[in-house]
């Protein structure tokens, strides 16, 4: 198949896992450009349970464990699939599909880093009858690496601009920043909780899976002791390269630092909201101080109230979401694993060394073939 006119799919479930997103995507002169999209539900009860495993409750048995990565590479491949059927491309049109899988853990330090992703490949190969790149952070981690985040070099790709510094700001479960230099350097790093927390508080007290529009955070009242407990948490502090995830920022770390009983839930979830603002605009202020741009991206662009108090803590500098400059906030990660399979296919690498402090360039991901006859 000729790479200019094939096509790629990217997968992506984040921190939050409010569903996978699937993004068809196509290449021109080697620049990724969306061509459909969709957001695939994931069932209840496995979203409950990854969630649950991601933040340390329970355990599980090899038994278990091998039944749940199959489990979720079929989660996947059915994403694939209702973005071929709803978008009407053939198998055969599609040249590979990077799959980033579910994380349940990312320990990028210690004596024997690692991270983990669930989601066979071989099921989304096999279903698919395409082949699959999957397994896209360890190479980085194996090199010295912190796996994450990868997204900062395609940032670059389609946001930098030459004499203007600007920042990536990505709103998922995680935040993570990419500072744009206007010199043309790059670097970026998880900052700290987004909305993975503000999700798990709002489904703890109210039942639903997020705070739709950040109405709930409004309605409450940041509790100044609370928030200085928790900005008191050491990460906030450290230097990048760094990277985090639910297994770090989750409810019992809340648990930890809020030991009064009688604080409001409403101002619980206000103080998260405020938790969030804050980390993001201090890694901002600390870390690319000639930003005038902060462009974001991710869920977080859909809860008002974190973007309008965002906006206050970062002026001068103007918050705008992607979308301003023709990219689609919602599907930037999974158009992202898609370039990252396209760059395994190519033999080039995936990472940036000065982003996730891995020794050096490395080609990313495991390819996982397809059947030779592809299903009809």
């Amino acid at each position: 198949m000729d790479d200019a006119s094939a096509l790629y799919i990217g997968l992506i479930s984040g921190t939050s896992a409010d569903s996978i997103d699937a993004a068809l995507i196509g290449f021109s002169r080697g620049v990724p450009q969306l061509q459909a999209s969709h957001a695939h539900p994931w069932p209840e009860d496995l979203r409950s349970r990854m969630l649950a495993l991601a933040q340390g409750e329970g355990a599980l048995d090899l038994d278990a464990f091998g039944r749940l990565d199959v489990q979720i590479g079929h989660c996947f491949a059915d994403a694939a699939t209702q973005l071929l059927e709803r978008s009407g491309t053939p198998a055969a049109a599609v040249r590979a599909i990077g799959s980033h899988g579910q994380t349940l853990r990312h320990r990028p330090t210690g004596e024997y880093p690692f991270t983990l992703q669930l989601g066979d490949p071989s099921v989304i190969a096999e279903r698919c009858g395409i082949d699959v790149v999957a397994d896209f952070r360890r190479a980085d981690v194996a090199a010295g690496g912190q796996g994450a985040p990868l997204l900062p070099a395609l940032h670059a790709m389609l946001l930098a601009r030459p004499g203007h510094a600007r920042v990536v700001l990505n709103l998922g479960g995680i935040a993570n920043i990419t500072a744009l230099g206007a010199d043309g350097s790059v670097f970026g790093f998880d900052t700290g909780p987004a909305n993975g927390l503000l999700d798990a508080w709002c489904l703890r007290q109210r039942g639903e899976p997020f705070d739709r529009a950040g109405a709930y955070a409004a309605s409450g009242r940041v509790d100044a002791g609370l928030l200085d407990a928790l900005l008191a948490d050491p990460y906030f502090a450290l230097p990048p390269p760094k990277s985090t995830g639910r297994e770090y920022f989750h409810l019992d770390w809340l648990a930890a630092r809020a030991p009064r009983a009688t604080l409001d839930p409403a101002d619980v979830q206000a103080t998260l909201l405020e938790l969030t603002a804050r980390s993001i605009a201090s890694a901002i202020a600390r870390h690319a101080p000639q930003a005038q741009e902060v462009l974001a991206c991710g869920g977080g662009v859909h809860n008002n109230a974190l973007m309008h108090r965002l906006g206050e803590l970062l002026a001068p500098r103007v918050l705008l979401g992607t979308s301003r400059y023709g990219i689609d906030p919602d599907f930037l990660e999974a158009t992202a694993f898609a370039w990252l399979a396209r760059q395994r296919l190519l033999g080039l690498p995936g990472n940036l060394p000065t982003v996730t402090g891995a020794r050096g360039p490395r080609v990313l991901g495991a390819i996982y073939s397809a059947p030779a006859a592809r299903p009809a």
